[in-house]
Parts: C-alpha cells; sequence; structure tokens
C-alpha cells in the first residue's frame, strides 16, 4: 500500500509577489547557523577541453564576511598557458596566476559569487588547479557546522524528581574540531562539556515536561542544533493508567492498562481499588507485579459495571505501589442500551485524548494536535510532528462530536482557542498587512511544470486585477490582517527555524514546503520558514529558489488549505445545531462567530490567483484583470495565500486567490451554512450571498464531473499550467475555465487517491441528509453504488475500499451557469478503480457518506455498508486507537539524487545554503540530507534496512485526521440512527 497523505500536496503560493525595496542581509544571531571567519572561500572549476585547448568557468563563492575587491589565485599542475580571460584580470608567471575584480564585480557579499572565464591551451595533462586562494586565504570551503545528535535521555522518557538525569550527545566536525556541546532545556542552558564523550548532569529538573538539546560549537565559529526530545520530570515514582477515562455500559466492561513510568530496580507490586464512587463499579485484578524488564509494558485492568439496573454510576479508581505516585482512573457508567457506536466513539475519544497516547502537545495549556503520534513519516508533511489546518479542523470535529454525546462544550471551544492561538497567523505575525493595495494584488510569476524550472521570474508587465472584497473585509473587521489559517507548522520546531523565523526555539513554527509547480512530489520539497528572515538558506534566505527577482526582502508569506477552513465552518455548523438542540447554544456562539469571519475571509479560495478574468484565458499578456466580480468562478481553489515585508520601512503586502479547482475540496454544506445559518451569516456586504452562489456552482460543478460510472473527476483550471497557456487539446470547460482530470499537481495525479471521492462526497452527502437538497441526492444516487461496488467487508475486521483510480474521457461538453441548471450526464468520461486498500480513515469517511446518504433515502445497501465498515475499524483495535499496518516502498526515495528532467531534490546550480542543524542545501541534496534528524528517529533502521537492500518497511501509523475520522464517523450513527 503506497502512502496516503503524499497524495494530496498542498502547493505554495506559486508566482506570488516578492517585491522587495532594498537587498537586505541575514543579521545572525548567538544561537544561529554558522557565524563566518573574515575571509572564506570556495571555488568550482569546470572546464570544456578539446585536443591542445580548453575553457574553464570559475565560480568563486564567498563564505565569509562581505568583500570590496578579490584576488584570485592558483598554480596550474601541468603547464596550462590562459589565452584569453572575460570578467576578470588576470596575470601569468610561469605557471602561477592571479585573476582580480572588474571594476563592476568586485563586491561580493557574504554567501554570493561571483565567475569569469577563460580560454587556454594544454598539452600531456589538463589536471585542474588544487590551491585556490582568495586575497591569500586559501580556499578550502565553507566552514561547515559540525553534526550534533543526542544520544541520552531517551525520547519520550520519564524521570523521577531529584534524580540527576544525564543528557549525552554525539558531535563531529568534518573540517575542524568540536570546541563545545551546549545542552539545553528550552532556552536555558543546563551545561556545557568540552571534550567526548560529551556529557553533562542534569540536577534539580523541575517537574513537568521539558524539550531538551544539544548545540555543538566548532573552531571556526559555526554551530549546529541537535533534533529535541521530550522527557518528562515526575514528582516521584510513578504508576501511569492508559486511559484514564473509561466508560462502561451497565453490566459490561472495559478496559485500561497499566504500566510503571520509570525503570525499577527490583519488583514493584501495584495495587488497584476503587477510591471512591460507586460499588457498582469494580476493577481486576487487584494487583499487578512489574519486574525491571516489564515495567514499561501496560497491563491490562479490566472495569466492570454491575447489571442491576440502577442509576448511571461513576467511580474512581487508584493504581498505587509503596513509594510511587499513583494513577487515577475515572470510571462511568453508560446505560445498558446505549448504542454500541456511542460506546465506540467515547472509547476512541478516551484513546485520542488521553496525554499517554502521544496524539497532542500541550503548550501553554493549549493542545496542539500533531500530524500522527509516530514522528518518522512522510506524506503531504514532510515530518509526523508537523501539523496542519486538516488537522487542527478534525480536532474540532473531534471536540464538537463529543459535545453532542456528552453536552460538555468546555473541550469544542478550547480547541478553537488553540487554532486561533496557534494556526491562525496573529496580527503581530502580519507586519505591514495594511500596506496592501486591492487595486495592484500581487506581481504576476508564472508556474512551471517541473522544479528545475525556478526559480521563476517576476514579469510586473503581465496584468492582475483588482481584488473586490478586501475594501468590504476591512469595513466589516476594521483590521487587515487575514483570519484564515495557515496550512502548516512544526509542532516542535524540528526544523529549527522558530515561531515566524526568529530563530528561538519556541513553538509551533509556521513553515512551508511545496513551492515549485505541479511535479513537485513531497520528497522533491525543500522546507523553509514562512517568515524568512535571512537567517537560514542563502544570502537570500530561501526566496530565490523559488521566485526570480533583481533583489529580495524579508517577508512573510501564509497559505491557506481551504477545505481545512471549509471544514472548519462546517463543523461550526453542526455544534450551532447540536448545542441548540441542548439548550446551549450561548456556550458556543462565539466560536460560532468566529466561524463566520473565517468563512468571510475564505472567499478568497474563489478568486482567480491573479485576479484574472474567469474563463479563456489561454496567454497571460492578453487575459485581462478583472474588474467586479469578473475573477470569481465561486468554487473552493486549491489554496489562497498572503503575505508583505517585515520591515516597516519597506512596507508592501500582496494576496492571491487560486483559479485551479479539485473536486474534493468543495465542500456545499459550508456554503449552504454561510448563506443560510443566521448565527454562521458574514459580516461583510456580499459575503452571504456569495456563499449562497458557491452553494450552487459547486454542486453544478460536482455534476460536471461525474463519470459514466458514477466517480467524480478532478477538477478545472483557469490558468493551465499554472502560466495561463492554451491547454494542448480542446478540452471541455466548466464557466470558461478548462478540465483537467489531475487539477494542482501530477506526482501522483492528483485526483487518483480515493480518499478525495470521500471527502468531498460526505460533505454532498451531509448536505443531501440535512436539507434534502435535490441537486445533492441525484450526485450520490450515482456515486454510492459505485463506491459499495468497489468496497468488500469481511470476517474478523477485514475490509478493503479504493484506493487508487485511472481516469478517461472528458465531460460531455462546455457547461456555463445559469441560475440552477443542471449540466448532462458524461457518457464518455470513465474511472477504474485500480487498487484496493485498508486506509483505516478512508474508510471511515466513506462510512460517514454512505451513512449520511442511507439516513435521508432510506437505502439499505449504504446504511449495511456503512455499518459493516464501522464494525470492521472496530476489530482493529490497538492500545492507542484503530488502525492497519502499511508497507511504505516509497521511502526507497529518502535518498534520491536529482535526476535531469526526473526526480529528485532539485537545486538550482550556484545555489548553496544551509538549514538550520548545519544541514547544507546544493546540488546533489537529497531529501534525507537536508533532513538529517530522519536518521535519529527510533524507527530509522527499518528504514536504512531497505536502502541497503532490505524489504520495504512496514508501519503501523497512527494519523490524527484519520483517528478523528473514525471517532466521528461513531458519533456521526449515534446522530443518524439513535432516537
Amino acid at each position: 500500500m503506497r502512502s496516503v497523505l503524499s497524495r494530496r500536496a498542498r502547493p505554495g503560493p506559486l508566482g506570488v509577489a516578492l517585491a522587495a525595496t532594498t537587498l537586505a542581509a541575514g543579521a545572525l544571531v548567538p544561537l544561529a547557523g554558522t557565524a563566518h571567519a573574515a575571509v572564506a572561500c570556495s571555488v568550482t572549476y569546470t572546464t570544456n577541453q578539446w585536443p591542445g585547448g580548453f575553457t574553464a568557468n570559475v565560480s568563486l563563492r564567498n563564505e565569509g564576511d562581505a568583500l570590496t575587491g578579490w584576488r584570485l589565485s592558483w598554480t596550474f599542475l601541468d603547464g596550462q598557458r590562459i589565452q584569453q580571460l572575460w570578467s576578470g584580470r588576470h596575470t601569468q608567471s610561469g605557471n602561477a596566476v592571479t585573476v582580480t575584480n572588474e571594476a563592476w564585480n568586485g563586491n561580493v557579499a557574504a554567501g554570493g559569487s561571483v565567475s569569469f572565464g577563460f580560454n587556454a591551451s594544454w598539452t600531456g595533462q589538463n589536471r585542474p588547479p588544487t590551491d585556490f586562494a582568495v586575497n591569500g586565504t586559501p580556499c578550502t570551503g565553507a566552514n561547515k557546522p559540525p553534526t550534533v545528535s543526542l544520544t541520552a535521555p531517551a525520547d519520550n522518557s520519564s524521570h523521577p524528581v531529584g534524580t540527576p538525569i544525564t543528557v549525552s550527545a554525539n558531535a563531529a566536525d568534518t573540517d575542524g574540531t568540536v570546541d563545545r556541546v551546549e545542552f539545553y532545556n528550552g532556552t536555558t542552558l543546563i551545561g556545557t562539556d568540552t571534550t567526548a564523550p560529551y556529557s553533562v548532569q542534569w540536577a534539580n529538573a523541575p517537574v513537568g515536561q521539558h524539550s531538551l538539546a544539544a548545540r555543538a560549537h566548532d573552531n571556526r565559529g559555526a554551530s549546529a542544533l541537535s533534533t529535541p526530545i521530550a522527557v518528562t520530570v515526575v514528582s516521584a515514582p510513578t504508576i501511569v493508567a492508559s486511559p484514564a477515562t473509561v466508560t462502561v455500559r451497565q453490566g459490561q466492561s472495559a478496559q485500561t492498562g497499566i504500566k510503571l513510568a520509570t525503570q525499577p530496580s527490583g519488583p514493584v507490586t501495584v495495587a488497584v481499588a476503587r477510591s471512591a464512587g460507586s460499588t457498582d463499579l469494580t476493577a481486576t485484578p487487584a494487583s499487578l507485579t512489574f519486574s525491571p524488564t516489564d515495567w514499561n509494558t501496560a497491563k491490562p485492568v479490566t472495569i466492570t459495571s454491575a447489571d442491576n439496573g440502577g442509576a448511571l454510576a461513576s467511580a474512581t479508581f487508584r493504581a498505587t505501589a509503596t513509594g510511587y505516585t499513583a494513577a487515577t482512573i475515572e470510571a462511568r457508567e453508560l446505560s445498558a442500551d446505549t448504542s454500541d457506536y456511542t460506546a465506540a466513539f467515547l472509547e476512541q475519544y478516551n484513546k485520542i485524548k488521553d496525554p499517554a497516547s502521544g496524539y497532542f502537545r500541550d503548550i501553554n495549556g493549549l493542545l496542539v494536535p500533531y500530524h500522527s503520534v509516530e514522528t518518522l513519516l512522510v506524506e503531504a508533511p514532510d515530518h509526523g510532528h508537523q501539523t496542519t489546518s486538516e488537522a487542527y479542523s478534525y480536532y474540532l470535529w473531534l471536540e464538537a462530536a463529543y459535545g453532542r454525546i456528552s453536552g460538555e462544550w468546555g473541550p469544542f471551544n478550547d480547541a478553537w482557542e488553540s487554532l486561533e492561538k496557534y494556526i491562525i497567523p496573529s496580527a503581530a505575525d502580519q507586519p505591514n498587512a495594511g500596506r496592501y493595495n486591492p487595486a495592484d494584488p500581487a506581481t504576476y510569476a508564472p508556474e512551471h511544470p517541473h522544479p528545475s524550472a525556478y526559480p521563476s521570474q517576476l514579469d510586473g508587465n503581465v496584468p492582475v486585477g483588482q481584488d473586490p472584497i478586501a475594501g468590504e473585509l476591512r469595513t466589516a473587521y476594521g483590521s487587515d490582517t487575514i483570519y484564515g489559517m495557515h496550512w502548516l507548522l512544526d509542532v516542535d520546531n524540528t526544523l529549527g527555524f522558530g515561531h515566524c523565523g526568529d530563530e528561538s526555539d519556541a513553538a509551533p513554527a509556521y513553515i512551508n514546503t511545496y513551492q515549485r509547480g505541479s511535479q513537485e512530489s513531497v520528497w522533491e520539497t525543500i522546507p523553509q520558514p514562512s517568515c524568512d528572515t535571512f537567517a537560514h538558506g542563502g544570502p537570500n534566505g530561501f526566496l530565490d529558489l523559488f521566485t526570480g527577482d533583481g533583489q529580495y526582502a524579508k517577508q512573510w508569506k501564509y497559505t491557506n488549505a481551504p477545505d481545512a477552513d471549509a471544514r472548519a465552518v462546517q463543523v461550526a455548523y453542526l455544534a450551532n445545531k447540536w448545542a441548540t438542540e441542548q439548550g446551549k447554544a450561548s456556550q458556543v456562539a462565539g466560536v460560532v462567530a468566529d466561524a463566520a469571519k473565517m468563512g468571510d475571509y475564505l472567499r478568497y479560495a474563489m478568486f482567480d490567483k491573479y485576479f484574472k478574468r474567469i474563463g479563456d484565458c489561454t496567454n497571460p499578456m492578453t487575459c485581462p484583470g478583472g474588474t467586479g466580480r469578473q475573477s470569481q468562478h465561486y468554487l473552493m481553489s486549491w489554496y489562497y495565500a498572503w503575505g508583505g515585508a517585515t520591515d516597516t520601512s519597506a512596507g508592501w503586502a500582496w494576496r492571491i486567490g487560486d483559479g485551479a479547482n479539485h473536486q474534493g475540496y468543495q465542500n456545499p454544506l459550508a456554503a449552504y451554512a454561510l448563506a443560510n445559518d443566521p448565527a454562521l451569516k458574514p459580516k461583510s456586504a456580499t459575503g452571504a450571498q456569495d456563499w449562497a452562489t458557491s452553494l450552487t456552482r459547486q454542486l453544478q460543478f460536482i455534476k460536471w464531473l461525474q463519470s459514466a460510472e458514477g466517480g467524480i473527476a478532478g477538477g478545472a483550471t483557469n490558468s493551465w499550467d499554472g502560466q495561463y497557456t492554451q491547454p494542448p487539446t480542446d478540452l471541455p470547460t466548466f464557466n470558461g475555465m478548462f478540465y483537467d482530470y489531475q487539477p494542482v499537481w501530477h506526482d501522483p495525479p492528483s485526483n487518483r487517491w480515493f480518499g478525495f471521492q470521500v471527502w468531498g462526497m460526505e460533505r454532498v452527502a451531509a448536505l443531501y441528509s440535512e436539507t434534502g437538497n435535490a441537486q445533492a441526492k441525484d450526485i450520490l444516487d450515482k456515486w454510492v453504488p459505485w463506491a459499495i461496488a468497489h468496497t468488500d467487508i469481511g470476517e474478523g475486521g477485514d475490509f478493503a475500499v479504493p484506493s487508487d483510480m485511472t481516469w478517461t474521457g472528458t465531460p460531455s461538453g462546455d457547461f456555463t451557469s445559469s441560475g440552477s441548471n443542471w449540466p448532462a450526464a458524461n457518457p464518455g468520461l470513465h474511472v477504474t478503480v485500480d487498487t484496493q486498500g485498508r486506509d483505516v480513515g478512508v474508510a471511515a469517511a466513506l462510512a460517514k457518506t454512505l451513512l449520511h446518504y442511507a439516513a435521508r433515502s432510506g437505502d439499505a445497501a449504504a446504511r449495511t455498508t456503512g455499518e459493516g465498515l464501522l464494525n470492521a475499524l472496530l476489530a482493529n483495535q490497538t492500545e492507542i486507537g484503530i488502525a492497519t499496518p502499511e508497507t511504505r516502498s516509497d521511502y526507497a526515495r529518502f535518498d534520491d539524487e536529482y535526476v535531469p528532467g526526473g526526480e529528485g531534490t532539485y537545486v538550482p546550480p550556484g545555489w548553496s545554503g544551509t538549514m538550520p542543524n548545519g544541514d547544507v542545501i546544493e546540488p546533489g541534496a537529497t531529501f534525507l540530507s537536508i533532513r538529517s534528524y530522519f536518521m535519529d528517529d527510533p524507527d530509522w533502521p527499518k528504514v536504512q534496512a531497505y536502502l541497503d537492500g532490505g524489504p520495504a518497511p512496514t508501519f503501523t501509523y497512527h494519523r490524527f485526521w484519520a483517528q478523528a475520522e473514525i471517532a466521528t464517523a461513531f458519533a456521526a450513527h449515534v446522530d443518524l440512527f439513535t432516537p
């Protein structure tokens, strides 16, 4: 089974305006990156020779402080003689050569390069020189930072308070020596060691969770920070219960697990007994014994409810041992006739929310969801402890479902508070937002089919349109900052960029990856900070990898994933509905109002990227900029993005939409809510009407893309190849936008993954079950039988759902929206299901879709299949969730080098830079070489064995979105079918 989320790449704002007023160099701070010596250099020497002669190109890179004049010298090894030299002045005496700068190329910034060339003669041999020097200093290359990794304590380990913790690291330096290694708890220095093996004793570590890291310094001033690890200091030797909350139906039982937090020196007997509450609840066994070898293996404790039919009871149990801090287990009874799916939801919810499971990081009292519990995971996020706006939207959904079942809405409000604080950039993270000019929203730069065509040149001559909603948003909310989620966070600051490029150890950090066109898969991306302060990367940070300009300025830039924001709005609509039914609407009113605001700004996804006119844009110069609503397609495009300068004296800002529309991003239920629910009505003058139009337009779009079999094809674009060019064939259009079976990205084709089918159709089905919308039913009547026909459910938890698909043909013809007119059928558009898989998240989303359809239509097959999937999922329990193993053959790409025109991490010739940990970014870099922290991951040996020729590794992943999808699928059954 191939990766799932690698099929859902999230490109960044390709071709956005990176305008600048000054060329600024990145300031270095004591804890950041490499400190350069006064003079340091590296030389690239290439030749093209023929008998008796050759041409040489010499590139001199300044690895030290800025040069105001340079003199490069070397000695030929074989008597070569220079005949002509350009872009410099040379003298040659025997084999000794000196080249000095011209008047116009003498200034070379730190990290900058200068090149010259010459023609020369040779006889015998033509070996390259080996003794290049600038201004008398040998060009030994850049001062490469040392490498460093923590070796102790273990990641996620626990330690009793009062016991010193040994913190150790390995460190090495390839071009010098390690001067010292500093050890940090967050930003607080614990201690320093100057000799290997590097180690300090951390005495008096306070109780709580801590993030430890080591920083190695070399003898030439460079430094590098290790990947941080998490440790917990407990008040005493501690007993751990997971999950710590258990629900059990009357007359039945449930389990939790007990283990020790730290290794004991001998046997430990743990007693389990009720400490408070009803005697109707009992726990067995009464004692457990742990040894120094099995202390960290959870042993089951069964909580049983008496079958006495009395009032629902609760009880508290304590697991105790002499000298240990006790673990507490809260048990609550459910009525004997409680739905199986209510019980299943609560069990799954308790596992997800249990701190010991590892789905969240607690930051200042708010929970931030990880993409997955496991760290070694590469798909759309390139590390498991990043997170996405998608994960946040599922966190919100999980808590809304909990509010529906429990009547408690505090966790739902807490989820939105975390979302607002950590993944919606604050006003402070959007400086100069008020400098945005709606009449000139962004400077055009074409997208390209392959990363090797980047950087893409900005072109101010290409016409752009006007932004028609900026003014009304400012009027409605009194602010120029955008209220939308950025799509990607580095929760643990593993990369080291810092919160907003500030290089601090603050977490989470705003980052981006995708930035270079439709062929850039996750394996070809280069991580970059969303706030580029030039502290890392090259002289211009990471900007000149993506966009070509004459000069660059420090700046911030964020990318919104509209499907995630729309899902958050959808969930707010459901939460308001459920809370209102409970008489508790006031408890969620604040979040619902914020969701309406988010929906107002989400309209930027309805506009062409550069606000050009929608329809038949086949030339960037002649496709005009739109005025009024000419640039508005009313669909949910792949992204919208915004950014600006960090320097207030160089104040400017930009915004873009996107003309590429994917079927899987449409959310007609969110559109319905924003258009019709008074509690979610946007404040802007035209927001509600835009969403009313969008509701009809989205349904028309989905129907226009429906294949003869029932599956929904890819989408449509207003800008072919991201360049507003003529498509290669005569493709049908949707309101003038060209059909594209693989909109946005092509490695692999973006509509190949069945997950996009169920994500999109769940929203259509939910709209149908909520409102009875006839157009939604028309789509589902064809889609549901097709999906069921390709779904298998066996015994003992065996199931298979569609995975990979192939598309052929096109929609029948052009379609132009006119009111609620409806597209014709597509007998020439076909889909083939190539493979099936056991993706638990996809299975849960499919179950949701089928159950929503069944609840309104009464379709028995849809309900039977939906419930069959839920029951199969229940048979695939793990200690912390529901998951199935998957084999990752794509992990062979960890060390792919770039192949011209093909796959691999492309770095332009002559470009080099560094990641915060010192990993070098240069031609020949690989996914792994610029993410060397993966080699310290405890799961890395499985991947290394594969790279060394062994079998593809198998992992059991616990993705947050999938676990929440499962929980909310159980809750959906309760909502739809439980009286």
